[in-house]
């Protein structure tokens, strides 16, 4: 897992509120039995019309934001059905972080198991962000997760909130499985301990 330290990229605003995983990843991207191919799936209807042509009125698709490394988005982000692969599908777009003011529960747990930061602010602080995300004069971002802060073009401020356990997986770049070999060592100690107290298990 990519560790994430500091990052500093532009910003695209997608201020719409309930974009359900189905937006983000439609069901006819999930069939592959790998990560692969995800890209063009993300915001698939969003992004491209019918026949497959790119649509020029969307964010993304425009030349300031095509690069986008952040989101800033409407409340309850990622709600509906759990489907990691939105957010496999986000990374391989290029986004590293997204900013808003609540995420849905499962989408936020599989974001912090693949290393995709997910930054909560108050509405005042996602409303301003919003505006300068929507200007593409402005619209470049550093998240620097060691200070828990999100500095803006024109010099705002923005700390953060995030679980210390958390932080540290992102930092270090460790999943589930990586945090848990982490404690390998400790394993192995309470495992001996246990098996000397109660030999019979064994």
């Amino acid at each position: 897992m990519q560790p994430f330290t500091i990052v500093t990229g532009p910003a695209a605003p997608l201020p719409a509120a309930h974009i359900d995983t189905d937006v983000i990843m439609p069901k006819q991207f999930l069939k592959g039995i790998d990560r692969t191919g995800l890209r063009e799936g993300t915001f698939h209807e969003l992004r491209f019309s019918a026949p497959g042509a790119p649509r020029p009125d969307f964010v993304l698709n425009r030349p300031e934001w095509e690069r986008a490394r952040f989101l800033v988005v409407g409340p309850n982000f990622g709600c509906g059905s759990s489907r990691e692969h939105a957010v496999w599908g986000l990374q391989q777009l290029g986004i590293r972080a997204i900013i808003g003011t609540s995420f849905a529960g499962i989408f936020a747990d599989n974001a912090a198991n693949n290393g995709l930061l997910l930054v909560t602010l108050d509405p005042e602080a996602v409303t301003a962000l919003g505006r300068l995300a929507a200007d593409p004069d402005r619209n470049g971002l550093t998240v620097d997760l060691p200070s828990q802060t999100v500095t803006a073009a024109d010099g705002s401020v923005f700390a953060f909130e995030i679980p210390p356990m958390r932080k540290d997986a992102l930092l270090r770049g460790l999943d589930a499985i990586g945090a848990t070999l982490d404690q390998a060592a400790a394993i192995r100690a309470f495992e001996a301990r246990h098996l000397a107290v109660h030999p019979w298990l064994a």
